[in-house]
């Protein structure tokens, strides 16, 4: 049940709420009971069961006094006297009156109760979804690489909604249910505590049953959250690549993987609901198995005249008892149901609970602003145990260009993901002034750096956010200024609706070359000493890479730029070529001295030039 206080924790601070509900609580369970109790004296009445000599033995109002016989006596007064006066009908029509207004008081306060669970469920949800998402955005890049989108998608959208349905809904019966089921017991004790203990027998025997029922049904939960985030993600994956899909004419094959996983899923679900559904079934047999006892024992007493129970208090017994069945199910059921939330809850805790493996050091201090040398200092660097980096040492003065060049997948892409610390290496140094990057505060030291990778991420949103992205109160003058440089502002004023014109998921509304500007416009708004540039313009058309390569080179005027490109006419003006293959820098120097190697540079180079 750790899972479950847990979750209910995210609903502080409960003081605001607690109070509030208690005493609506507790004034619906006694409006309701008052409902309950008047049915013995309207059967009385009913069944001609008031006699002359019980009417004139109550003659007076009672001592006032703090037990159950006082309020009682109270009543009877009045009851008892209202029948002198007025006769049975009007009894009658008081004891109804009665029951009407109990009644509306009863539900009135029942609506108080269900507004602030309410307010309950929504500050849950709300504070677990924004602890949710804080921590995803706080987690190193590694963690998405190891997990699947798809499943985190799920657990943020499918689990909470779980949670919601089940673990904060459960509120309602765990809270309120029992204080109604307690009132109820004392009233069936007051009018029969023999039959009462009989009743008492379904609890420890249908507790056992569903607490086995429950075992089974959280494993099972649990595997079909799991199913349903393969599911997601297979999706995700889908809309991803419909593209290539397409392409490929592999409709077919992503569909017959589809099928498969709703297949599991499906029968996942019918395993969940054969035992969740079998609570509900086995609490009924059993409550009604009840009733007939009592209906023996109580009924046996009535017909043979027993003074201990009237006629009028065994149907009132019966009735009472009835309206306990209720939510006595609803909360034998709440706790199957229950299960599917706690599995739901420990997913959603996996996520939160998940550490990042970049983190500031207890002693870092902010980042002084970028003034002499980035330095890689023996740098080794592995992905989950194999080598990506080998030995790396190099110099990058301020103001300077530097170029990395050489095969795919020989590490050139992970370099740089180490300047801005998205991963940390496993020996040696980067050193910013010759200090280790590690000795400084993350957000502090990237805000010095800007990146334009070769595929433009921008956000559902409009043109000036996305050039504005991550700096608050932007001006609207620095951001036009900002597209100019990075030739965008003409097509910007093309759109629609200008710099307020949304360009749709991950820019979709927009060419290549014009998200790539955007993302250029970025990085100018930024204002960036130090640029990070990945295969910028490998995949534009000829113009299109013209446009951005002028924006480019309006961008790392005046700042320390490292560049990565196939493309190697784009980088002959850079201040040093870096040619790393296999993990390692192999050569190094200016595009002429490269050229006249007879090496790996040379080689890249006739091939690009056919």
């Amino acid at each position: 049940m750790n899972t479950y206080f847990r979750i209910l924790s995210y609903g502080k601070p409960w003081g605001i709420y607690i109070p509030q509900y208690v005493i609506f609580t507790l004034f619906y369970v006694v409006f309701s009971v008052i409902n309950l109790v008047l049915l013995i004296p309207l059967l009385d009445v009913l069944f001609n069961q008031v006699d002359q000599e019980t009417i004139g033995a109550v003659s007076q109002l009672p001592d006032f006094r703090l037990d159950v016989a006082y309020f009682k006596d109270f009543f009877n007064y009045y009851f008892l006297n209202i029948i002198r006066e007025e006769g049975k009908i009007g009894a009658l029509k008081y004891v109804c009156l009665i029951i009407v207004i109990a009644s509306l008081f009863a539900n009135l306060f029942r609506y108080f109760v269900s507004v602030i669970l309410a307010y309950i469920r929504a500050h849950v949800i709300k504070n677990l979804r924004n602890d949710i998402y804080a921590n995803l955005t706080r987690l190193h890049l590694g963690y998405f690489t190891e997990k699947r989108k798809g499943d985190i998608v799920s657990r943020i959208t499918n689990d909470v909604q779980q949670v919601e349905f089940t673990v904060v809904d459960s509120l309602k019966v765990l809270l309120q249910e029992p204080l109604f089921i307690i009132g109820q017991f004392a009233l069936l004790f007051a009018i029969s505590a023999k039959l009462t203990l009989y009743t008492l027998l379904m609890i420890p025997i249908s507790g056992l049953i569903i607490g086995i029922i429950s075992k089974r049904l959280k494993l099972k939960a649990t595997e079909g959250q799991s199913s349903l985030g393969r599911i997601t993600n297979h999706v995700e994956e889908t809309l991803t690549g419909i593209r290539l899909i397409k392409a490929f004419t592999a409709r077919n094959s992503v569909i017959k993987r589809f099928k498969e996983e709703v297949r599991i899923y499906a029968a996942i679900t019918v395993s969940i609901s054969k035992k969740a559904d079998l609570a509900s079934p086995f609490s009924e047999f059993l409550g009604l198995a009840v009733v007939a006892l009592i209906l023996l024992i109580g009924g046996t007493s009535v017909l043979q005249h027993d003074a201990s129970l009237t006629a009028s208090q065994f149907i009132t017994f019966i009735i009472v008892f009835a309206r306990i069945m209720q939510p006595a199910k609803a909360v034998a059921n709440s706790y199957s149901f229950l299960q599917r939330g706690i599995a739901s809850g420990e997913r959603i805790f996996e996520l939160i609970d998940s550490k990042s493996e970049i983190l500031d050091a207890p002693d870092a201090v902010p980042a002084p602003l970028f003034s002499e040398t980035l330095e890689f200092k023996n740098i080794n660097f592995s992905y989950e145990n194999k080598p990506v980096l080998k030995n790396i040492n190099m110099v990058i003065p301020k103001g300077k260009t530097i170029a990395l060049v050489g095969p795919s997948g020989g590490g050139k892409s992970a370099l740089v993901d180490l300047i801005p610390r998205f991963y940390d290496p496993q020996s040696g140094q980067i050193l910013l002034d010759g200090v280790d990057i590690r000795k400084y505060k993350l957000d502090s030291f990237r805000k010095q750096m800007g990146i334009v990778t070769q595929e433009s991420i921008l956000f559902n949103d409009t043109i000036f956010h996305n050039i504005a992205f991550g700096i608050e109160d932007p001006r609207e003058e620095t951001v036009i200024n900002a597209a100019r440089i990075a030739n965008a502002h003409d097509f910007i004023m093309q759109t629609p609706d200008g710099y307020q014109t949304i360009i749709g998921e991950r820019g979709t509304k927009l060419s290549g070359g014009q998200r790539q500007r955007l993302s250029i416009a970025r990085a100018i708004m930024k204002n960036p000493p130090i640029l990070i540039l990945d295969e910028a313009t490998s995949a534009l058309d000829s113009e299109s890479e013209r446009l951005v390569q002028d924006a480019l080179t309006k961008l790392m005027s005046h700042r320390t730029s490292i560049v990565i490109a196939h493309r190697l006419s784009t980088i002959q003006y850079a201040d040093e070529i870096i040619v790393i293959d296999k993990g390692e820098i192999v050569e190094r120097g200016s595009h002429e001295s490269l050229i006249k190697k007879d090496g790996i540079y040379k080689k890249l180079n006739l091939i690009q030039k056919g």
